[in-house]
């Protein structure tokens, strides 16, 4: 915790604290729900994940604003570790990247952030956005029965053979949801519009159409109303071994998400941020979540500039985002599972439309230079095939074109000694 916060703190940064920490925290809901449905695991999960991990990262984490939980960034990675491994082993892999986090903090390696190469973060960012909203075309057009691929093409391909199966209810509510979002904020600008568009979509749903739209209920059964019980991992030598590659990519993946979102934090507010201090923050979140359930975590950028556009002070936005989510699961849960299903889409669609970095994106393509094709690389390969290759070709690119250009420097100065 960043306790240089409460240096002449005053009940009107805790009154800007806990209304900015409520407005994070019904936020939170819906992209909790939504994040963990689009992984291939419960709903619950994302909840259990938004508690855990918003009110660990307040506490432990680098920085006075930075607002941990469920993650875009994930949901590739997520799917394809459940599809393979099944859900009680990402589970393991999670608690396994969370111990990695903390070594990574103490080998001081979030000081190689600032050496990152901004293209490839704008690619695969922008790769992350396509994953998230094309992932979500199959709840849009209410196609829940047809399979769900690793790979983007195969899964375009199954939504264009099977589009005999569209559900015009699950449109229709669906585009009432992103109507919701896009015309609330016009007239309301502090309102939950995310949580209102699923709110105002699911009820038209239930009252004009009822039975004809699947839910979280008729998917995935009740939603458990309290906190899972605490259970150590099955950790083994073998699934040691054998989950230790997806351990690595969760702990890379969640230490560069945490800390750009901590330098999209200092950025904004001018505010110092501890890049070791939030790797150990990150790696007991990610230590801790598992033991209740929960799916990886991460800093997350929408919720953090939520936070801090809305005034917040202190970690205590932080806490009260999750003690919010907390109380919300522990009085709400029994109506979450009338949720349309279509009405989370719009939801994830939006939010992935927002992370897509499309300004910065079109402005390095059309720049025409060797970031442009680093870019383009990173950006391709990160939602045709998946993100370990994306980031590894768009690094290893860049070090080519790095090599390349100190070699056109020495050549251009040895000619220039040769001429004088």
């Amino acid at each position: 915790m960043d306790l240089k916060a409460f240096k002449g703190y005053s009940l009107q940064h805790f009154k800007r604290d806990l209304l900015s920490g409520i407005i994070v925290g019904i936020i939170a809901i819906p992209l909790g729900l939504g994040f963990a449905i689009a992984s291939g695991t419960a709903p619950v999960t994302g909840i259990y994940t938004t508690i855990v991990a918003g009110l660990l990262i307040a506490l432990l984490g680098g920085g006075r604003f930075q607002i941990g939980g469920p993650t875009g960034a994930f949901v590739p990675v997520l799917m394809g570790i459940i599809s393979q491994f099944g859900y009680q082993n990402l589970l393991i892999a999670g608690f396994m990247a969370g111990i990695l986090l903390m070594i990574l903090a103490v080998c001081k390696v979030g000081s190689l952030i600032h050496f990152f190469p901004h293209s490839v973060i704008t690619g695969f960012t922008a790769g992350i956005a396509v994953i998230i909203f094309t992932g979500q075309i199959v709840n849009f057009l209410g196609m829940h029965d047809i399979q769900q691929y690793q790979y983007f093409h195969l899964n375009m391909q199954a939504i264009a053979i099977n589009l005999h199966l569209v559900n015009p209810y699950s449109i229709i509510t669906a585009l009432i949801c992103l109507l919701t979002i896009l015309v609330i904020p016009r007239f309301f600008p502090n309102a939950p519009a995310y949580l209102l568009g699923m709110l105002v979509s699911s009820t038209i749903s239930a009252f004009f159409y009822n039975g004809r739209v699947e839910t979280i209920g008729s998917i995935y059964g009740n939603i458990p109303s309290g906190f899972p019980e605490f259970q150590l991992p099955a950790l083994t030598l073998d699934k040691i071994i054998t989950l230790f590659p997806s351990a690595i990519l969760i702990a890379v993946l969640a230490g560069l998400q945490s800390l750009l979102t901590s330098r999209v934090a200092a950025d904004m507010t001018n505010f110092s941020h501890n890049n070791q201090k939030e790797l150990i923050g990150q790696g007991v979140v990610n230590t801790v979540v598992p033991l209740f359930g929960g799916i990886p975590a991460a800093g997350e950028v929408a919720r953090t500039v939520t936070n801090i556009r809305n005034g917040a002070h202190s970690p205590v936005a932080g806490m009260t985002h999750a003690l919010v989510a907390l109380s919300m699961l522990l009085l709400l849960a029994p109506y979450a599972t009338h949720v349309a299903i279509a009405s989370l889409a719009p939801v994830l669609m939006v939010v992935a439309w927002n992370i897509s970095k499309r300004d910065q994106f079109i402005h390095v393509v059309k720049a025409r230079t060797g970031d442009s094709w680093i870019l383009l690389v990173t950006f391709v390969l990160t939602f045709s095939t998946n993100l370990t290759l994306g980031i590894g070709a768009g690094l290893f690119l860049s070090f080519c074109i790095y090599l390349y250009k100190k070699r056109q420097e020495r050549r251009s100065s040895k000619t220039e000694e040769i001429r004088l």
